[in-house]
């Protein structure tokens, strides 16, 4: 995929800022428009004001956890059918089907490889 290919822009919500900071780079590494949100309220904010291609995640989180800012964005005609990724701690079958039954089409538990969540972007992102 050439760079130009790759401009879509990714939504990540995730209140640690190093990872968050991490994930941006990967992605920009790789030629995606990258916008950051470190909490849940900020980042349905920033979705609905700036409708992205994908979203990556983080359920553990202040204000609103990930659960939350999934619900709210599949409720909204703007962002029903966002692909969404949840990145997170969280090894619990509960956390993973509540997030599927939800409408999260990916679930990547941390500490993740590189490789994995650019193969779930890669997937997502039409």
């Amino acid at each position: 995929m050439n760079e130009r290919e790759n401009m879509a822009r990714i939504l990540v919500i995730e209140d640690e800022p190093e990872l968050r900071a991490n994930v941006a780079r990967l992605l920009k590494a790789e030629g995606y428009e990258v916008e950051l949100a470190e909490n849940g309220v900020a980042g349905v904010e920033a979705a609905l004001a700036r409708r992205p291609e994908l979203i990556i995640c983080d359920i553990a989180m202040p204000q609103m956890d990930g659960f939350g800012v999934l619900f709210s964005l599949r409720e909204n005609v703007t962002t029903s059918d966002v692909p969404f990724i949840f990145l997170t701690a969280s090894t619990r079958t509960y956390d993973r089907n509540f997030g599927v039954e939800l409408g999260a089409n990916d679930y990547i538990t941390k500490p993740f490889k590189l490789q994995e969540l650019l193969e779930a972007v890669k997937k997502r992102i039409r």
